[in-house]
């Protein structure tokens, strides 16, 4: 099963919407290209890859016009290319990599962490040691296969075109040790070096913020190029990443977010507030 990347949920999107306008139910359309309901089903939710062949027919019987049937079509044959990510998709479960293939394509990353450093901002060394205290014992070879899976999705930062990622971190996380003193010593040093990118914010809620809606756990809202691309949540749960999609739910995750950015330091002020943490170290 491929992952659900952004370009098969506009697929998706589009062989729903053109169905709807058709006024063809699921189950008339899959009957005239000799499919079944659920097939189709999985096509228009992207939780099955469809072929260009059966995107051309079934856009012809929707009636819709060539050259976007053709748009379609190319759509589909991209879909179907392989991301880099695919090398690594042995070592994750199947949300974790729909959450990274979506990643790779959005042009804006918002992320909260009340726990430990953004992903996307963690030295090698950190990643090290989180993955040590994470839920699974992993072997030093399993432990270094998954620090250059979460390097290789940092590329995406100082690449051409790179996306706008704003990070917000509570400061508990950044009081919380991970490896060696040192560790963290450079991991400060590294989110002020980061910070400085162009496409990157980074802010620290502090501990005088008190209670607020981010405590319960880490968010990400991912943005895409295409406006026909819906914006994506995501939340950290001790069962693994969930990916949300719901627009009652996108408000609510949305909404929280936006608070969170209003109760956490400006930039310049956090940037502040990581030097005064180097130094109390």
């Amino acid at each position: 099963m491929a992952p659900k990347t952004a370009r098969a949920r506009r697929l998706g999107i589009a062989l729903r919407t053109h169905r709807e306008a058709a006024g063809l139910t699921l189950e008339a359309a899959a009957d005239e290209i000799n499919s079944t309901r659920s097939t189709l089903s999985r096509y228009e939710n992207a939780q099955t890859l469809v072929s260009p062949a059966t995107v051309r027919a079934l856009l012809t019987l929707y009636g819709v016009a060539p050259d976007e049937v053709a748009a379609a079509v190319q759509l589909a044959k991209d879909a179907r290319k392989p991301g880099w990510w695919v090398s690594y998709s042995y070592l994750l479960d199947r949300r974790t990599i729909d959450f990274i293939a979506l990643e790779a394509e959005a042009t804006g990353i918002a992320n909260f962490e009340p726990s430990v450093v953004p992903g996307l901002l963690q030295t090698a060394d950190y990643i090290r040691g989180v993955m040590r205290g994470g839920p699974h014992t992993l072997g030093d070879e399993q432990v270094e296969q998954r620090v250059q899976l979460r390097l290789d999705r940092q590329q995406r930062l100082v690449a051409d075109n790179p996306p706008i990622f704003d990070a917000i971190i509570d400061e508990g996380a950044l009081l919380r040790p991970v490896g060696e003193r040192t560790v963290m010593e450079a991991q400060l040093q590294h989110l002020l070096k980061m910070g400085e990118l162009p496409n990157v914010t980074v802010q620290v809620i502090p501990l005088s913020a008190g209670y607020h809606r981010g405590t319960r756990g880490s968010l990400h809202i991912l943005e895409f190029a295409d406006p026909e691309d819906p914006i994506i949540a995501s939340v950290e749960t001790v069962a693994g990443q969930m990916v949300l999609d719901r627009p009652g739910d996108l408000r609510t995750c949305t909404k929280i977010m936006e608070h969170l950015r209003s109760v956490a330091l400006s930039p310049a002020a956090s940037r502040d507030q990581l030097r005064q943490l180097m130094k109390g170290r």
